[in-house]
């Protein structure tokens, strides 16, 4: 198997991917990049945590122009995942208001974005639909 490096840094590869959320000690707001301070409470102190890998679309728009090489439709959504709020795509289903819906249930799915010379996979995420 070709070694697998994640696109983001809060994506955690292996047998069960998941995403993993700077969480502020004080008021246990969630952010995913690095911080100084927590935007809610203003605590400087934050402990890792795993974000449920299951959610529900909470907004969500079909993306129909976009840089010059990136596949169009695609969906944006911001998806609940049991409190922790996260921005991704909702792949493996067309990109239709009959296929993607508020409240529809989805999970964490991951895919190859590309791979280099050498044979590393870059692996993103993005959330399809939980049947």
């Amino acid at each position: 198997m070709a070694q697998q490096v994640p696109l983001v840094d809060y994506l955690v590869l292996g047998d069960d991917p998941h995403l993993v959320a700077n969480e502020c000690t004080s008021c246990g707001a969630r952010f995913f990049d690095r911080r100084n301070a927590c935007a809610s409470c203003f605590g400087t102190e934050f402990k890792k945590a795993d974000v449920s890998p299951t959610g529900e679309v909470r907004a969500f728009t079909i993306v129909s122009f976009a840089a010059p090489g990136i596949p169009v439709p695609f969906v944006a959504a911001v998806i609940d995942c049991d409190g922790t709020s996260v921005r991704g795509n909702v792949i493996n289903t067309p990109a239709d208001p009959e296929h993607v819906s508020l409240g529809m249930k989805v999970k964490l799915a991951t895919y190859e974005v590309g791979t280099d010379a050498a044979g590393t996979e870059a692996i993103g995420f993005g959330f399809e639909p939980l049947n």
